[in-house]
C-alpha cells in the first residue's frame, strides 16, 4: 500500500472502506497483459458491496483468464478531501492502481442521484469528465444499470451504455475492445463497431433536435445504428452465473448476508414501477438450483442468514418447496431465512410458519395507496381485506409489528385517498387488537410515505409529479390524521430529493450541463442527506437556462417524443398508452399468469412466449 495512503487512512472514518485486502478478493498478475476493468459503484463501500449485481459481474468477469476486474467505490467526504490534498487518485481496491490506468471504467447506475458522483469519481481518477475531452489514451467509459434506460442525461460523459442485463453483452464488448486494441483502432472507430452489438447504445452516434417549446423534435441515428436500441437479457436464468464463493467484507455493509436471486422480472404490472417493466420477461431459477447455491454460499461465507430476493418474492412458484429444502439444511445450523418483497394477497399461515422457524424477521408490505380506487388506478391488485387478513395471520402467529409503505402524489390522488391511508393504518391496529397472540408486548405499526416519481418505460412515464409544496401539504394532512394513534409511527421522505430525481429521470441531453454545473459547485453523494443541497441544484438549473419544473411537474402530451425513446425495454409504447388509459378509467389489468396483456416482451423471449404466460 502506498505510504501516503497508509497515512491518511489513520485520519478517516471507516478506513476499511478503502484498504482492500478482504478475504476472497481476486488479485491477478497485472504483468500478464490482462484487460483491466474498473467496476465503479457511485456510492460508498457499504452500499456497493451490498449490491448483488456488483458481485455477479465481478465474479463473472474475473472468471475469464484474460480479464482482471477490480472494485472502485466513492470515498466519503473526509477521504475524498485527503485524497485530493495528497494527490492520491481514485484507485482499484485490489491493486491500488489509479482508475486512469485501466482499459475500461464501468459505472453501475442504480439511482439518478448518483450522477454527480459519477463525474466526481472520474475527476478524482484524473479522467476528463466529458467524452469529447478524452483521448485514445484514456480508458473507455461505460455505464449500465436501471438508470441506463434513460441514458440521455449522461450522454455527454459516457462513451457507451449497456441497456439491460450485462452478463452476456459485457463479454461481447470486451471481445470487440480486445480486437480493436490489437488492430490499433482508435476509440471513434471502436465505438462505431461497438454500436452494432445488441444492447449497446453509443450516444455520440445519435443527434437530437429540439422544438421551440423545449420538447424533443427528432432523434437522428447515424448510418448503421439502431433506433431504438433493444435491451439485452439472459434467457436461461437457471443456468446463469451466480457467485457462491464471493468476497467477505472486512467491515459492516448494509446487507451482510447471503442474497439469493429467485427470479427476474415481475408479472404484476404495477403502473408506477419501472423495475417491473424493464426486467420483463419473468425468468426463474429452480428450487434445486437455488438450494444448491444457498448451501454453497453459506458454506463458503459463514453467514447465518439467507435473503430470498426478487421484485415480489411470494410470487415465486416454487417458494414452498424451496423453503422446505432450505430449512431441512438451515434449521439445525441456525441459519435463518428472510423474505422481503412479500405481497399482502398471497401471504399464508404456511409461509409464516416456515419463515419463523429459526428467527422471526420483520414484516413489510407496500399497499402503495390507501383507497381501493387508487390501488386500482396504479394496478396494485391488493384489497383492504387481503391486507387485513394477512396482518391477522401475522399477529396471531406472534408478530407485533408491521411496516406499511405508501406513495403520495400518485396520478388522480385526492385528499380522500390521502386520508384513506390513515383509515387503513387504524384498521391494521384494530386487527392487532382483535387477533394478537402477545398483546402484552404492544404493537408498532410504521407508516412511511414517499413522493411519486414518474419514471421512463412505465405507463405513468407521461404523468406529472406534484410540486414539493403540494406533497408537503399532503404529508401534513396525513400526519394530522394519524396524531391520535400512538401505536402508529409516521415517517415521510422529504420532497426535495424526489423533485431532483424526477428532473434527472425524465431528462434529455441538455440536463448534462446541469449535472456538470451542480458537480462543479460541490454536488456529490447526493443520495445522502448530509451532502444533498436543493439550492445548489436549483442554481445549476438557473445557470444553464433550464426550468426543473419542465422535467418534473409537467405532464407529457400523448404525442410528445420522449428522450428515452433511443432505447427500448421491450414493452411497447402501445401497451404503455393502453395501461395509462385503463388507469384513468380506474381499471385493473390481471397479472401475466392470469392473462397476457400483450405488452410486447413475448416477442423478445425464447419461442415468443414469456414466462408469465405459462
Amino acid at each position: 500500500m502506498d505510504i501516503k495512503l497508509q497515512n491518511i487512512l489513520q485520519k478517516v472514518q471507516k478506513p476499511a472502506r478503502y484498504s482492500g485486502g478482504e478475504y476472497k478478493q481476486i488479485v491477478k498478475d497485472k504483468s500478464a497483459g490482462l484487460l483491466r476493468v474498473a467496476y465503479c459503484f457511485p456510492d460508498t463501500y457499504e452500499i456497493g458491496m451490498s449490491n448483488l449485481g456488483l458481485r455477479i459481474l465481478y465474479g463473472l468477469l474475473n472468471a475469464r483468464d484474460d480479464v482482471w476486474c477490480e472494485r472502485v467505490f466513492a470515498p466519503w467526504g473526509d477521504m475524498e478531501a485527503l485524497m485530493r490534498e495528497n494527490a492520491i487518485p481514485l484507485y482499484g481496491l485490489e491493486s491500488g492502481d489509479s482508475i486512469r490506468d485501466f482499459d475500461i471504467v464501468s459505472f453501475s447506475l442504480g439511482t439518478e442521484l448518483s450522477y454527480t458522483t459519477v463525474l466526481n469519481m472520474l475527476d478524482l481518477g484524473g479522467i476528463p469528465v466529458k467524452a469529447k475531452d478524452r483521448s485514445d489514451d484514456d480508458p473507455l467509459i461505460i455505464a449500465g444499470g436501471m438508470c441506463a434506460f434513460n441514458p440521455e442525461p449522461l450522454a455527454d460523459f459516457i462513451d457507451l451504455f449497456v441497456i439491460g442485463e450485462g452478463e452476456e453483452v459485457l463479454g461481447e464488448i470486451i471481445e470487440a475492445y480486445k480486437l480493436a486494441k490489437s488492430q490499433g483502432v482508435n476509440k471513434t472507430d471502436f465505438l462505431e463497431a461497438a454500436s452494432a452489438i445488441g444492447g449497446v447504445y453509443v450516444p455520440s452516434r445519435y443527434d437530437v433536435a429540439y422544438n421551440d417549446n423545449g420538447t424533443v423534435e427528432k432523434i437522428v441515428p447515424q448510418r448503421g445504428v439502431p433506433l431504438p436500441v433493444e435491451k439485452r437479457f439472459v434467457t436461461d436464468f437457471d443456468a446463469a452465473y451466480f457467485p457462491t464463493d464471493t468476497i467477505i467484507p472486512s467491515t459492516g455493509i448494509v446487507h451482510d448476508r447471503v442474497v439469493l436471486e429467485l427470479f427476474r422480472g415481475c408479472v404484476r404490472g404495477c403502473r408506477f414501477c419501472q423495475a417491473g417493466h424493464i426486467t420483463r420477461p419473468v425468468r426463474a431459477r429452480s428450487p434445486e438450483t437455488l438450494t444448491r447455491q444457498a448451501i454453497e454460499s453459506i458454506q463458503n461465507s459463514g453467514y447465518d442468514e439467507i435473503t430470498l430476493s426478487s421484485l415480489s418474492t411470494s410470487d415465486y412458484g416454487g417458494l414452498f418447496p424451496l423453503c422446505d429444502q432450505l430449512l431441512d439444511w438451515c434449521e439445525s445450523r441456525k441459519v435463518s431465512l428472510s423474505l422481503p418483497s412479500l405481497r399482502a394477497d398471497n401471504f399464508s399461515v404456511e409461509l409464516m410458519e416456515r419463515v419463523q422457524k429459526v428467527r422471526k424477521s420483520g414484516l413489510t408490505f407496500a399497499p402503495e395507496a390507501g383507497s381501493q380506487r387508487l390501488r386500482d388506478v396504479i394496478n396494485k391488485n391488493v384489497t383492504e381485506d387481503e391486507l387485513l387478513n394477512t396482518c391477522a395471520i401475522a399477529f396471531s402467529g406472534g408478530w407485533n409489528g408491521v411496516k406499511l409503505y405508501f406513495m403520495l402524489g400518485l396520478p388522480t390522488e385526492t385528499d380522500e385517498d390521502v386520508l384513506a391511508i390513515a383509515e387503513l393504518s387504524r384498521a391494521v391496529l384494530d386487527t392487532w387488537k382483535r387477533t394478537a397472540k402477545n398483546k402484552h408486548r404492544g404493537v408498532r405499526i410504521t407508516v412511511s410515505t414517499s413522493c411519486f416519481v414518474p419514471k421512463p418505460h412505465t405507463p405513468f412515464q407521461r404523468e406529472l409529479q406534484v410540486t414539493m409544496a403540494e406533497y408537503q401539504r399532503r404529508v401534513d394532512l396525513l400526519r394530522d390524521a394519524l396524531k391520535s394513534s400512538k401505536a402508529i409511527t409516521y415517517n415521510w421522505h422529504t420532497p426535495e430529493t424526489s423533485f431532483i430525481e424526477a428532473t434527472l429521470a425524465r431528462g434529455d441531453r441538455r440536463i448534462g450541463a446541469v449535472i456538470e454545473s451542480a458537480w462543479r459547485q460541490g454536488a456529490y453523494l447526493d443520495t445522502w442527506s448530509e451532502y444533498f443541497s436543493l439550492e445548489r441544484w436549483l442554481q445549476s438549473f438557473e445557470q444553464c437556462g433550464l426550468d426543473p419544473a419542465f422535467y418534473a411537474t409537467r405532464e407529457r402530451a400523448a404525442d410528445e417524443l420522449l428522450p428515452w425513446r433511443v432505447v427500448s425495454s421491450g414493452v411497447s409504447e402501445d401497451h404503455f398508452r393502453c395501461e395509462r388509459e385503463r388507469a384513468q378509467a380506474n381499471q385493473i389489468t390481471p397479472d401475466c399468469r392470469e392473462q397476457c396483456s400483450a405488452c410486447g416482451v413475448a416477442e423478445l423471449a425464447t419461442g415468443g412466449v414469456c414466462h408469465g404466460q405459462k
